[in-house]
């Protein structure tokens, strides 16, 4: 039988770090790669709680498939997704349910476990045409950040096109007329996925009659990588808004450097806002304003629901929207 120590050992941390993240202490500073690895070594040495092992569990454990939208290369280089799954895994750790890594093969998603599942949680911006890849007899399903098909399936969603215009909101009240985007074209599973974030800032924009089509800069991915290399191709086209909506904290990473690198000071010649308020947000320089999203809340939200739906058999689909939240720090001035 598994034990904190043996947990320990194969993370290469002490022992009062795996029971403090297994027992999610809120007072621990930890990184989200390290309480990723101690989540994944449980799950995989099968360790089982104080309660599990003094035979409490009445029957045996629920198990929850889950699907990654990103794949964990990706998920490392942008922790948004990262967060969501942490918070799903530390909910079904807390309700004793087993979580089964689902993959993507061709057409399909599959696990290296053999057996039924009890219900199924789906992180990533799915749409409607990705549900015939999902098990045809399964409708205990909850996707988190998507609503493929919310007349069937619980979803828990962020609405974010109030988060959205609320950010510009604050850019027009700083009187900023000249704002940019920097984002990506979210290529997934060799297929675009729209994003609304840069759909809002267009209609928004057109609709205040102050949209420079020039400002808009996207690529094909949305990580710190990314940032840069689209913020160094505004730099080099020689005309700068005065902000920038970045599409995500990850991307503005790399923004920041590129305009550190060309000496363009921020927000002294250009403001930028962010989405997401990754942990690193915080710590940047300058200090980035951006959306906060309750990404580990929305990953305990869709345990909730899919227990709920598993306890009381409910055929009703629910979505949840999870509130956002302007994080004004020092990366915006006024014009």
């Amino acid at each position: 039988m598994a034990t904190i120590k043996d947990i320990a050992q194969l993370a290469s941390v002490s022992i009062a770090t795996v029971s403090r993240v297994l027992n999610y202490d809120p007072s621990l500073s930890v990184g989200d790669d390290t309480r990723k690895r101690i989540f994944e070594i449980a799950q995989e040495l099968n360790y089982k709680t104080l309660r599990e092992r003094n035979g409490t569990a009445a029957k045996e454990m629920t198990r929850i498939g889950i699907v990654n939208w990103y794949s964990d290369q990706e998920e490392m280089l942008d922790p948004y997704y990262m967060a969501v799954r942490l918070g799903v895994e530390r909910e079904c750790f807390q309700r004793q349910m087993e979580v089964v890594k689902l993959f993507r093969q061709e057409r399909s998603y599959y696990s290296e476990w053999v057996g039924e599942l009890d219900g199924m949680i789906a992180i990533g911006r799915f749409e409607k045409e990705d549900l015939d890849m999902f098990p045809a007899s399964m409708d205990k399903i909850v996707f988190v950040d998507s609503s493929p098909d919310d007349q069937r399936f619980d979803s828990v969603i962020i609405d974010l096109r109030k988060s959205v215009t609320e950010l510009l909101d604050y850019l027009v009240h700083l009187g900023h007329q000249r704002i940019g985007y920097i984002g990506g074209h979210n290529i997934v599973n060799n297929k675009r996925v729209r994003d609304e974030r840069e759909v809002t800032l267009r209609d928004y924009l057109k609709n205040k009659d102050i949209f420079h089509p020039q400002f808009i800069f996207t690529g094909e991915n949305l990580f710190a990588e990314d940032g840069y290399v689209q913020m160094s191709r505004a730099i080099e086209s020689g005309e700068l808004p005065t902000a920038f909506f970045i599409e995500n904290d990850s991307m503005a990473v790399g923004v920041l450097r590129a305009l550190h690198e060309a000496g363009i000071e921020v927000p002294g010649a250009v403001s930028l806002v962010g989405f997401n308020d990754i942990p690193i947000s915080e710590f940047v320089q300058p200090p980035l304003t951006t959306v906060k999203v309750h990404m580990e809340y929305m990953g305990e939200t869709a345990v909730e629901l899919l227990a709920e739906r598993l306890t009381t058999k409910r055929s009703i689909p629910k979505k949840v929207v999870i509130p956002t939240a302007l994080t004004i720090r020092s990366s915006c001035s006024d014009v």
